[in-house]
């Protein structure tokens, strides 16, 4: 087996001006990210925000839900426990008084991962097979999830190895994962820094399975004359 070809997949965009918005609306605040989030794990999240919390004084949590369209719902959820909510679909800016900014928006992942610096990767915590770290880990994360990682089995394994992530298996446990990077800066550093180079890592995957391919598409070339052989695989 080659491996995963979704490791080779490029780093997400980032749009550098609105990185710079939310920065200057975040400040020196300490912050982290759920990302891909799934039903049940906003819940887990905001009892996080308020354990993590606790300790370290404008603690600003950042949700991206896997689907946007449910925006709404957890909006509703976390204002019924008492925390103050910006909402991006709405426009809503981050403020002092912001305890979570639900980015319920699509495509602008790549955007979060680089602002936060620290990624817990949802769908691990419910039954749903967790998603890929690397693309976090490629935008300078340190990684967390949860036990399930079925759908990204051999990126979470080596980033294991590589001592770049960590798996956490409930409220508690993702909590003090959450407060022990934000308490040590040296700690978050080195997880990040060996997770992208894990990450980088998996982009020479792509070659590889181009160079396996090569002998099949050097016999192929033939039938189609003199036509572009990219053709006859885009059919």
């Amino acid at each position: 087996m080659v491996g995963d070809l979704k490791a080779a997949a490029p780093a997400l965009p980032v749009d550098r001006t609105q990185l710079e918005q939310l920065a200057g609306w975040i400040k020196e605040r300490p912050l982290w990210l759920a990302a891909s989030t799934h039903a049940g794990e906003e819940e887990i999240v905001a009892r996080v925000h308020r354990q993590v919390g606790a300790n370290h004084p404008g603690l600003l949590t950042i949700i991206v839900p896997r689907h946007p369209a449910r925006g709404d719902a957890i909006h509703a959820m976390l204002t019924a426990r008492g925390l103050y909510v910006a909402q991006r679909r709405r426009g809503e800016p981050i403020t002092d008084q912001t305890d979570v900014y639900l980015a319920d928006t699509m495509g602008e992942l790549g955007l979060f991962y680089s602002l936060a610096g620290i990624a817990f990767i949802g769908g691990s915590l419910v039954a749903k097979g967790g998603h890929n770290p690397f693309e976090a880990a490629r935008l300078d994360c340190a990684v967390l999830y949860g036990p399930d990682t079925r759908n990204c089995t051999r990126m979470a394994a080596e980033l294991a190895a590589a001592g770049a992530a960590e798996t956490v298996s409930d409220t508690d446990g993702l909590a003090r994962a959450v407060a022990a990077l934000l308490g040590d800066g040296p700690l978050r550093a080195e997880r990040s820094t060996a997770a992208k180079r894990v990450a980088l890592a998996g982009s020479d995957i792509l070659d590889a399975v181009l160079m396996r391919l090569a002998p099949w598409l050097d016999r192929l070339a033939p039938l189609e004359g003199h036509a572009d052989p990219s053709r006859r695989l885009r059919a």
